[in-house]
């Protein structure tokens, strides 16, 4: 061989290996035809739900050691929420925080009908409330049991605030209580209810991010010892103290309900992480909720749950590590930066394939979203091993953006689910990764004060000009971003969705909490689609009426399998669902339904035939099921 050839063999192979690994590394992708054949069944309208208030901000105040980092703190505080305040039977009301002006309002949304009112603002009025405190999210949730959705507020510089609901569409209809007495000061990111213990009742979960006691918007906060940032990028634990609270209906309309601390049952673990969202789903097939903790900065926790009434036991199970998993993404050991999850069942499945948000935007920070799915039964949660295998790779779900909620529907009335990601951080012009990128390679020791970390304020971007993307799934499995070709591919900064149909026409809509930004509903106008059943479930309420059936998981029994759901609408991150079940009807007829549910701490199944169209169903004592 010349010695010439002999010289640039290295260098060839070295060429051809690169070439290799390149191809191997390429995701796959539809063709200009095939996304437009994907796309053709789903079309939105976006509709706009708010506009900017006098005055608005673009940014928040924040203690003098936070000055620097202004543009950081202010990337949270955008959230949405459905009801049905007005009884109309469909999701047409809303509560909307716009961090614009700190406001939460209560309003119609547009293309709703029925008869309007004005939109009003809560307020706490009579409680502790300053410009050191800032709303970070709204829940509807009936805590009082009296038949009427109350909306519980939690904030940054306050603990939360429930707004119980007299009966009248105005300020003076909803009455502002403080949730835990006396105030705390709290920096809460994340909010769900469910019933924990299995007594019956509605208990409270709060994700608290910044440290209890710390003054983050306090600008007169100078040297506060207690304001520290994160302690590791990949396993922090000094954040505030995330709370669970029991609660007890006292059996009176608009009185607010008993509530005993039972936090200490949290692992320190999830106690101490910095929580951006809170998950729960009857996983272990106990009929409570099992508790999925999604961390900033750390590693994830899935607490199994067999609690008894007034006892709470929560035991975390994690995943185990192989050759072919990265501990990176290996459930309770993973380090990225958990912001959202959900739940999607396939059809036949017993178990749901968990999606978290984390961040993943290219050239910067490329983490990879979680897609758990299911590899095994129930009972393997019961013995302490994770029947679930991360494969988002796999399923085309690994990389979105910088990430938050998630949410979880089927638009297009198919069957099967859509995926719907909020994604943004920083909107501006000024490029500020690198700095970034060097605080995430610095050292820990360094990380948890704010005086290490460079400036990130007004102007700067941070993954600012990304869209949502819109998951559907093609018919090899793997799903695809249609964003851009289903006509929602705007950049915005999202924060948030609620779901839910707003007008009655059987689609599933869907609000857009936006950041800086107004916010804005995407009303679905899939043309072609099959009906679907949305399922409204109501058992008898403590105070009288029936409330929402949070909990309860409805089973459609269709030729080609099973189809289930369970009613956690809080599920997500700043974005709370409808309290209803929404399932297409490909077939457009009737189907076998069970219901299950909790009443007490009795469980009842039950079996109706549901057919196309909205139906309320009141589960009733004796564990039947009515269909009204």
């Amino acid at each position: 061989m010349p010695s010439s050839l002999r010289r640039a063999l290295p260098a060839a192979v070295g060429l051809l290996l690169c070439l290799a690994l390149g191809l191997l590394t390429v995701r796959p992708a539809l063709s200009d035809a095939e996304t437009r054949d994907l796309a053709g069944g789903f079309g939105f309208e976006s509709v706009p739900i708010n506009a900017p208030p006098p005055n608005a901000r673009t940014d928040r105040t924040v203690a003098p050691g936070l000055e620097h980092i202004r543009g950081w703190i202010s990337a949270v505080g955008a959230s949405v929420g459905l009801a049905d305040l007005r009884g109309l039977g469909r999701s047409g009301d809303a509560c909307l925080v716009d961090p614009r002006d700190d406001s939460v309002t209560i309003l119609p949304v547009p293309r709703s009908g029925g008869p309007q009112y004005e939109p009003f603002r809560l307020r706490p009025d009579g409680l502790r409330q300053d410009a050191t405190m800032a709303p970070m999210g709204c829940v509807p949730a009936d805590l009082d049991e009296d038949g009427d959705q109350d909306v519980l507020v939690y904030y940054w510089g306050r603990s939360p605030v429930l707004f119980l609901n007299t009966g009248r569409l105005d300020p003076a209809g909803f009455r502002p209580v403080e949730l835990v007495e006396p105030m705390e000061v709290w920096n809460s990111t994340a909010v769900n209810v469910g019933d924990v213990d299995g007594d019956g009742h509605l208990d409270v979960l709060v994700g608290n991010y910044f440290p209890d006691g710390a003054k983050v918007l306090d600008p007169a906060a100078a040297d506060d010892p207690r304001m520290r940032m994160q302690d590791s990028m990949g396993k922090a634990r000094n954040a505030g103290t995330n709370k669970l609270l029991l609660a007890t209906p006292t059996g009176r309309p608009d009185d607010k309900p008993r509530l005993v601390d039972a936090s200490n049952a949290l692992p320190d673990a999830s106690a101490r992480s910095w929580t951006l969202s809170i998950g729960l789903q009857n996983l272990a097939d106990g009929m409570l909720p099992d508790l999925y903790f999604a961390n900033d900065f750390g590693p994830d926790q899935l607490l199994v749950n067999s609690s008894t009434p007034g006892q709470v036991r929560l035991t975390q199970v994690d995943g185990r590590r192989d050759v072919t998993t990265p501990r990176s993404e290996v459930l309770g050991h993973d380090s990225f930066k958990g912001m959202g999850v959900n739940y999607s069942y396939s059809r036949g499945q017993r178990l749901p394939m968990m999606v978290v948000s984390n961040i993943t935007t290219p050239f910067a920070l490329q983490e990879s979203n979680f897609a758990f799915v299911p590899t095994g039964e129930a009972a393997d949660l019961r013995r302490g091993e994770l029947p679930f295998d991360e494969r988002a790779e796999e399923l085309g779900l690994a990389r979105g953006g910088w990430s938050w909620d998630i949410k979880v529907g089927d638009f297009d009335n198919s069957g099967t689910d859509e995926l719907l990601q909020a994604t943004g951080f920083l909107k501006g012009e000024r490029d500020r990764w690198p700095e970034l990128q060097e605080l995430a390679m610095g050292n820990d020791e360094l990380l948890r004060y704010p005086a290490a970390w460079p400036k990130f304020q007004a102007g700067d971007d941070l993954s600012g000009h990304e869209h949502n993307p819109f998951w559907v799934r093609a018919g090899d499995g793997r799903f695809h971003d249609l964003a851009v070709a289903a006509g929602i591919g705007a950049p915005d900064v999202t924060r948030g969705f609620a779901l839910g149909d707003v007008n009655g026409d059987g689609l599933l809509d869907a609000l857009v909490a936006n950041q800086w930004e107004d916010s804005r509903l995407l009303l679905n106008t899939a043309r072609g689609a099959p009906p679907a059943a949305d399922l409204r479930l109501l058992r008898p309420a403590a105070a009288g009426g029936r409330t929402p059936a949070i909990g309860a998981e409805a089973v459609l029994s269709f030729p080609d399998g099973e189809q289930r759901a369970q009613l956690y609408p809080a599920n997500g991150h700043a974005g709370v669902s409808d309290s209803t079940l929404h399932f297409g009807l490909p077939d457009g007829r009737a189907v076998p339904a069970e219901i299950t549910w909790r009443d007490g701490t009795a469980v009842h199944t039950a079996r109706i035939d549901i057919g196309p169209g909205t139906h309320t169903v009141l589960l009733n004592p004796d564990g039947t099921a009515v269909i009204r």
